[in-house]
């Protein structure tokens, strides 16, 4: 398995003077995902939860669903460095009779860390292969609960402690109690590890949750939330005007700016009960 962090010796510099020491960084990889053998995508990773990122991707192109909707999922042997397996390469094999990715979200599969999905063609191809709508009136957070996600999610982030160069995602229950947290250099593969979890564990789609996230809320973030059938979606920065269409024409409840008791409210406001 890759390693989450690496050490390197630094010059560091301060006001009271310089020294040498060792800084801790988080690892970014790059992970080839295969599809029946075939190259699919390559992504820009930090190492670990491989097999979630791989599945997660796959629920947010409308691959799959379920985890009976896969075969196996391996490491391939033939990606070697100086004899080892660099743990880069992965192949997903699906079963008999799942159809492989549908045309109307064919791309260039190259994502990066920064990026995600940033040559989707356009919000119909979300809309055409969503599995499950998102319900007006499934789910009610409180606001005391959304304005203590932010500081849960950042508990939970391990290895941010180490390097502080990592973004996190969370799901919480609506009384606020996490149900699992993902690290990554890039959200959108923090979000695609725990749209792996949840598929993998039978857990979708994730009806009863919230989908917390570092940083902002761009259009495929919320993509992701959609296809993996998640109502309601904070974060701790702005959203993007597509982020919003999206989530408005989804029926997701989009929420940003997240910062103790002041968020704002971009879109499915009848799911956050205010206080009084």
């Amino acid at each position: 398995m890759g390693r989450v962090t690496v050490q390197r010796r630094i010059l560091r510099l301060r006001e009271t003077g310089h020294a040498h020491r060792v800084d801790v960084l988080a690892a970014e990889e790059p992970l080839e995902i295969r599809l029946n053998g075939k190259p699919l995508t390559i992504t820009m990773r930090t190492p670990g939860d491989d097999f979630d990122l791989a599945a997660g991707f796959l629920v947010s192109e409308g691959v799959i669903g379920k985890a009976s909707d896969i075969e196996a999922i391996r490491y391939c042997a033939g990606a070697l460095e100086n004899g080892q397996n660099t743990y880069n390469v992965l192949d997903v094999r699906l079963t008999t009779g799942v159809r492989p990715p549908a045309t109307s979200l064919e791309r260039n599969f190259y994502t990066t860390s920064s990026c995600g999905v940033c040559g989707k063609a356009s919000l119909d191809a979300v809309r055409t292969v969503a599995r499950w709508d998102v319900a007006p009136d499934d789910v009610t957070f409180s606001e005391e609960v959304i304005a203590e996600l932010p500081e849960r999610l950042r508990t939970a982030q391990k290895v941010f402690d180490r390097t502080g160069g990592l973004h996190a995602a969370g799901l919480f229950t609506p009384t606020g109690r996490a149900l699992a947290v993902r690290e990554d250099v890039g959200r959108h593969n923090a979000v695609d590890k725990l749209v792996g979890w949840a598929l993998r564990d039978d857990r979708l789609p994730l009806r009863q949750t919230a989908l917390m996230v570092s940083g902002r809320a761009s259009f495929e973030l919320v993509q992701k939330a959609v296809m993996a059938g998640v109502p309601v979606l904070a974060a701790v920065s702005a959203p993007s005007s597509l982020a919003v269409e999206l989530a408005a024409e989804s029926g997701l409840t989009l929420l940003g700016f997240v910062r103790g008791r002041s968020m704002n409210v971009y879109s499915g406001e009848e799911r956050i009960s205010a206080s009084s």
